[in-house]
């Protein structure tokens, strides 16, 4: 283990760095984060039905969103696909450790690095002047801490299986452009799914995205009892385990195959 927690720290000091990029993108998930509450009280002024949110907890909802947004897994690890572009590759099969913990590594600093940076801001301003709740319980706190860190184990399995998919690809960009779209709109980021229409409710449950957002978001703010919070924890690292196989074994039927500048 050694060898891989020496990695995550030093992967994760470098991305600590990046101050003002971090800033900037406060600033930016602030002003989106206003601009979604905005359109949400306007929908919620409008309709005299009964919503499955409260207001309050639908605010908390977005506001989490755009604090946590960093931990989703809608892009490739840029560094990653220039190595297999330029066939620097190489050196990753050359280090002996395992590639798949090696990248799985990576991509846990990547998301979590930059998280760190930007979301205690944002959680500071929004929890002060924008209507940011604190967690309904502590339990549910607790329970939402658990769920996050679940949602972390899955975002990057899914990160990695994404990446293994362009030892298939001349570029990586067609993968890179279709997976933010579809975890955007299905893991609730986009719009809580509970306001999805109920046919499509049996898919979006059986489907691992709403883990990375909806059930924790929703635990958090008491929508959802932290009395299921273990369910949905064996429910999530299920499906991480299952995308954790599904890269393992992609990533040795790539690496059997993989040319690298026609040597």
């Amino acid at each position: 283990m050694k060898p891989y927690t020496a990695l995550l720290r030093v992967r994760f000091l470098t991305l600590l760095q990046y101050r003002n990029a971090a800033m900037a993108g406060v600033v930016t998930q602030l002003f989106w984060g206003l601009i979604r509450t905005m359109i949400f009280e306007a929908f919620y002024a409008s309709s005299t039905v009964r919503q499955p949110l409260t207001k309050g907890q639908l605010v908390t909802y977005i506001w989490l969103g755009q604090a946590l947004l960093g931990l989703l897994p809608w892009s490739t690890d840029t560094e990653l696909r220039d190595r297999m572009r330029s066939g620097a590759v190489v050196y990753d099969l050359l280090r002996p450790v395992d590639l798949y913990s090696h990248w799985y590594c990576s991509a846990i600093a990547a998301r979590t690095a930059p998280t760190v940076l930007k979301s205690i801001p944002i959680f500071l301003i929004a929890g002060v002047f924008f209507g940011l709740s604190a967690p309904a319980s502590p339990q549910a706190a607790l329970a939402w801490v658990a769920l996050t860190f679940c949602a972390l184990l899955l975002n990057c399995a899914f990160s990695v299986l994404i990446s293994t998919s362009m030892l298939w690809t001349v570029s990586g960009e067609g993968i890179s452009r279709l997976a933010p779209t579809v975890v955007y709109a299905l893991s609730g980021m986009m719009v809580p799914l509970v306001f999805f229409p109920a046919w499509l409710q049996p898919a979006l449950n059986i489907l691992p995205f709403r883990s990375m957002v909806d059930i924790p978001f929703r635990i958090y703010s008491g929508a959802i009892p932290a009395t299921m919070a273990l369910n949905y924890a064996i429910y999530t690292l299920s499906w991480a385990a299952s995308l954790i196989v599904a890269g393992r074994v992609c990533l040795s039927r790539g690496m059997r195959r993989m040319v690298v500048q026609g040597g």
